[in-house]
């Protein structure tokens, strides 16, 4: 009988010879360090500052608690302690229904978390789902587990939106996005306030380089050339050569074959050389 070696499969045996894109991006859980602000009724709330397992489970171990009265919406605001790229992994323990209704609002800012979207229409005060999306309703099962979101955040408010309805929460961890590369690059000075805002550019630049190298994580979440020259002079400081920089450079021209200029901008296409000249 002919042993299949499942080291040299790029998928499972039953795709056959079938190939995929590999994700090349590192993904961690990161707990949230405390929670800014509640309402309604919470109780339980600092199981979700520990690391869990991500799995859940029906023995009835401590979560957190959110449940609704009549009239109430039960809700709570997460900080996760920096700025990110990625998601919500939500692990529910047990619920009084089948699956229940809540609202998911990521913001970089506690204010941006409070905010409704402008549903499109640039409204002053409001937030957008443009690029990204950061504000909509999911339903989430019961003893069970759901991933949500992809865009940049610091903040998470979850509201349990049905009347009556109760949710056994076990972790509400984010997910990171990032490539696992080391800094090779570094600052240090007497002042510690520029030490911060250098590794605070360095940092964002970093979780730019997705597949491809962004102008931002949440928007445009696009490759745009004249954004590039200050990032790829990032990156050659910090981290030395990398993929992203080509890959992005080639993915531009073949969007905008000759005679259109890069990115639809004259300018941008003098770029496109600069960056190649450094």
């Amino acid at each position: 009988m002919a042993v299949l070696q499942a080291s040299a499969q790029t998928l499972p045996p039953v795709f056959g010879n079938e190939t995929a894109r590999t994700d090349e991006l590192t993904r961690k859980y990161i707990t949230p360090k405390r929670m800014v602000w509640k309402q309604g009724n919470v109780s339980g709330h600092e199981v979700l500052m520990k690391e869990g397992t991500g799995q859940p489970d029906m023995a009835g171990l401590p979560s957190a608690t959110l449940q609704n009265g009549d009239n109430d919406t039960t809700s709570i605001l997460l900080d996760y302690g920096r700025e990110l790229h990625g998601g919500l992994k939500l692990v529910i323990g047990s619920a009084n229904a089948a699956s229940s209704r809540v609202r998911i609002r990521f913001g970089e800012s506690v204010g941006e978390c409070c905010a409704d979207s402008d549903g499109g229409q640039n409204r002053i005060g409001y937030t957008s789902n443009d690029h990204a999306t950061r504000d909509d309703v999911y339903l989430i099962p019961r003893y069970g587990q759901i991933e949500i979101g992809n865009t940049g955040f610091r903040f998470v408010r979850i509201d349990l939106l049905e009347p009556g309805r109760k949710i056994q929460l076990k972790e509400a961890t984010a997910i990171l996005r990032y490539r696992d590369i080391p800094y090779v690059g570094s600052f240090h000075c007497s002042d510690t306030r520029l030490d911060s805002i250098w590794m605070t550019g360095a940092y964002t630049v970093h979780l730019n380089m997705q597949e491809y190298l962004w102008d931002g994580i949440k928007r445009d979440r696009a490759v745009w050339l004249g954004d590039m020259h200050p990032e790829v002079q990032t990156i050659m400081s910090v981290f030395g050569q990398n993929d992203v920089v080509p890959r992005s450079l080639d993915l531009a021209v073949s969007q905008y074959p000759l005679p259109r200029w890069l990115n639809g901008i004259s300018s941008y296409s003098l770029w496109y050389l600069i960056i190649h000249h450094d």
